[in-house]
């Protein structure tokens, strides 16, 4: 287990109720995790939480524990206790983000990858050009790329955008990806490459995605949790939760009885 929430609950500034109630939910190493339900359920609250995202914006409230393993002593740390501005940029360079609609930063294919490795520290220019390539090639992106590094991302399509967001992401060398319905704003074909491509990246990083489509939970990822009004109502094998769930909303919700 790479990541545990354990009696977790979170409210938004100034609201007078949780929008999530003490959710338990491991996430597995090397392993794909969706998390499903009705919108407004608190799936993207619970995956925004795995790394402090909400922090950006002050007032929030915590309770519980969401601990991450750290690989070097295997000692699981509870992240909710990070208080310094370093220990958050630390986090998520360990826990990275890819959003619903990309986000390429305003410069080149390049830079948009040197730029968070820089930020750690690496200068010398023939291992920026090394961890830059591997990751466009972790992201299937090189090939379609490779003679024109020096142009601005925000040309790119959406798919690629996209596939160079998580580029961007895996040079950094994550232990966990958090995936907010990555292909929401994707056509088929692109959809169909970004969901290979992070049933390849789990070979490296473990991965937990927030999607609406059934379809694709059921593909390409191998445990699944259902949410409903901030609770979890169900987790287990994706194969369990699609084929005989054991909670009769959850196999509401899966048939399309509602959501």
């Amino acid at each position: 287990m790479i990541m545990h929430i354990k009696d977790f609950s979170f409210t938004y500034k100034g609201a007078s109720k949780p929008s999530l109630k003490n959710i338990n939910l491991p996430i597995l190493e090397n392993k794909v995790t969706a998390l499903i339900g009705p919108s407004g359920c608190g799936k993207s609250t619970l995956l925004r939480s795995m790394n402090r995202i909400h922090d950006l914006y002050p007032g929030n409230k915590y309770e519980g524990e969401i601990l991450l393993k750290n690989l070097q002593n295997q000692k699981m740390e509870n992240i909710l206790e990070i208080k310094k501005e370093n220990d958050f940029i630390a986090l998520r360079q360990r826990v990275g983000m890819i959003f619903q609609k990309p986000t390429p930063f305003p410069m080149s294919i390049y830079d948009n990858i040197a730029y968070g490795l820089k930020l750690q520290g690496i200068k010398d220019k023939t291992e920026l050009d090394k961890r830059v390539e591997d990751a466009l090639k972790g992201s299937a992106l090189f090939k379609e790329v490779k003679d024109r590094l020096n142009d601005d991302a925000r040309g790119l399509s959406g798919g690629q955008q996209q596939r160079l967001c998580i580029a961007r992401a895996v040079a950094l060398k994550p232990e966990v990806l958090l995936f907010d319905e990555p292909t929401s704003a994707l056509d088929p074909i692109s959809t169909s490459a970004i969901e290979e491509l992070i049933v390849e990246l789990k070979e490296e990083v473990s991965i937990a995605i927030v999607t609406h489509n059934m379809q694709q939970a059921s593909r390409i990822s191998d445990y699944t949790a259902f949410m409903y009004l901030g609770d979890l109502i169900e987790y287990d094998k994706t194969e369990t939760i699609f084929l005989n769930p054991k909670q009769q909303m959850t196999e509401d919700y899966i048939t399309g009885k509602f959501g």
